[in-house]
């Protein structure tokens, strides 16, 4: 880190262990096959023995659910099928009683289409203030340009079949995601003046802070030039472009939108979080994190790594350097909603592509060596300094649903690509509490994506009093993260003589990830603080096994 002076170095959010609750999966209370914010209060006591400081709670609004809930109606309550706005109070009570934060999610880049915003501006007609809300274009005989919808097929959507309108002939409105996803034009500052009094809504009630989807799409480039990809996303091999590339992504003016909310925040405190997700290069990432914009941003490089040293080595040395440049801290990542679980990634060789998710006929992986793999990878991050994140179920060493029959499917991403791309369900399918209830204690009621037999052998009350279990595993080491203060710390590289094997002392203790498929021996050791297997010490040496992490003196 540099020297870079910050009015918030000491703040909690800069080492924090935080833990993204997707509701929906989460736990359910009232037995009707979908989590809910009682089912989250339920397990707070879980989460406070776990050690982790603060709850991500993705969105809990109203909603079609056309995208599992990234699809907002109203920004302002809580989705019926979840709870009310009363518990939501509750649950940051509860939650701040027990010294956790409530991080919830914001989803400024576009709303769903049954928004009363949306419905109004379909109804005021062309060139109206209503429609200037969102991103509508006349366009004769023909798409705007030629964007593609990142779920697939094109980005624009013909208004005049919804209003049945001649007047709406040859317009269009624009959306990055589904066609039940409009964009927000954020040129228009009522825009700015909605989500300004949404942040102030929830900051009143008592939130922390906000994770912000999407966070470098907002900002379109002037024009609407069309961009190298095209309107059919998933035809085109990824090696051929970047995400992170193209005139939807990362404009300038994104920034003065996260100054504008870092000054409502400020109103509340310099402790209130925003967290960016933002898909870009570490050195644009971190423009993101200046002290006058958000307070954090996801390191995707880290979880894109998989089992790979060199990846792992870059994306741990990369955003370091470039986030020690505005004084931020680095967040470390290994799963989250929208991506293949670590265990079931870490189970194949870190080449395989699974990009489109993994269905019953694809490669299955070698189930035994991820969860090997993902706990020795959780122990080496769980050293290292500054945030980390981890998605529900990764401490129960969860892997990705990969039989999950098709027709179960919901990701609008399998049903606009015609089934060609299987999508996001596998990592969201509700987790197992029990191992011998009905649905393995997630409720009673039939499961929004079906559970498989095998969750059973995961399920957290099997775990619980299991000293070698995953979950043990993850209480300890943060419990340990957290005495040491090596969330405070800073990154020593030690050469081992093998770019295979990670070696990084922080704050006195070596920090060890054996990437390779044989022990290593490391001498100069004479105690293990922290392991994900069995290390054998004598002599003055450790031997460390195969896909092992471990903190050693």
């Amino acid at each position: 880190m540099t020297n870079v002076q910050r009015s918030d170095w000491d703040q909690w959010w800069r080492t924090a262990v935080i833990y993204q609750v997707y509701p929906r999966s989460f736990s359910d209370s009232n037995n009707d096959g979908l989590g809910d914010v009682r089912g989250v209060i339920n397990r707070l006591d879980y989460l406070q023995k776990l050690g982790v400081d603060a709850i991500w709670m993705s969105p809990h609004y109203p909603s079609p659910q056309a995208d599992a809930g990234y699809d907002v109606a109203d920004y302002f309550d809580v989705n019926p099928e979840y709870g009310t706005l009363e518990e939501f109070d509750e649950l940051i009570a509860q939650a701040h009683e027990r010294d956790i934060k409530i991080i919830i999610d914001i989803v400024p880049n576009h709303s769903s289409d049954q928004m009363k915003l949306f419905q109004d501006a379909l109804e005021a007609g062309p060139n109206s203030p209503e429609r200037d809300m969102y991103m509508f274009r006349f366009s004769e005989g023909k798409c705007p340009n030629n964007w593609g919808s990142l779920f697939g097929g094109p980005a624009w959507t013909a208004v005049e079949p919804l209003t049945n309108n001649e007047a709406d002939r040859n317009w269009w409105y624009l959306h990055l995601f589904a066609p039940e996803q409009p964009d927000f034009n954020w040129e228009n500052p009522k825009v700015h003046e909605f989500f300004r009094s949404y942040l102030r809504f929830w900051l009143d009630r008592g939130v922390d802070g906000f994770r912000v989807d999407v966070a470098h799409g907002l900002v379109k480039e002037e024009g609407l030039p069309d961009d190298k990809v095209g309107p059919d996303r998933w035809a085109v091999d990824p090696d051929e472009y970047t995400q992170t590339e193209g005139p939807f992504w990362d404009q300038p003016g994104v920034h003065d939108i996260y100054r504008e909310w870092r000054r409502v925040l400020d109103e509340y405190g310099r402790d209130r979080v925003l967290v960016a997700e933002a898909w870009l290069t570490p050195e644009r990432e971190a423009l993101y994190v200046r002290e006058d914009e958000m307070s954090q941003q996801f390191n995707f490089n880290y979880l894109e790594a998989n089992w790979n040293a060199e990846r792992v080595r870059a994306a741990i040395n990369d955003p370091i350097k470039a986030n020690g440049v505005v004084g931020a801290p680095v967040t470390w990542v290994m799963s989250n909603h929208d991506v293949v679980r670590a265990t079931t990634r870490y189970g194949y060789e870190p080449q395989m592509d699974y990009g489109r998710g993994i269905g019953v006929d694809d490669p299955q992986p070698d189930r035994e060596l991820g969860l090997a793999r993902a706990k020795g990878m959780a122990v080496f991050t769980m050293g290292l300094p500054g945030s980390m994140y981890i998605y529900q179920g990764e401490e129960l060493g969860l892997p990705e649903v990969t039989d999950l029959p098709d027709e179960s499917r919901q990701d609008p991403t399998w049903l606009r690509t015609g089934h060609q791309v299987r999508g996001r369900d596998g990592c969201r399918v509700p987790i197992p509490w029990e191992a011998d209830a009905p649905h393995f204690g997630f409720g009673t009621g039939d499961t929004w994506l079906p559970q498989p037999d095998y969750f059973g052998e995961f399920a957290a009350d099997v775990q619980d009093d299991d000293p070698a279990s995953t979950l043990n595993l993850y209480r300890r080491v943060l419990k340990l993260r957290r005495e040491l203060e090596l969330a405070k710390g800073d990154v020593e590289w030690v050469d081992l003589g093998d770019r295979s094997v990670l070696a990084i002392r922080n704050r006195g203790v070596l920090l060890v990830l054996n990437m390779t498929s044989r022990p290593v021996t490391i001498k100069d050791v004479t105690s293990v603080v922290a392991s994900s297997c069995d290390v054998v010490i004598g002599d003055g040496e450790a031997v460390v096994p195969a896909n092992c992490g471990a903190w050693l003196r």
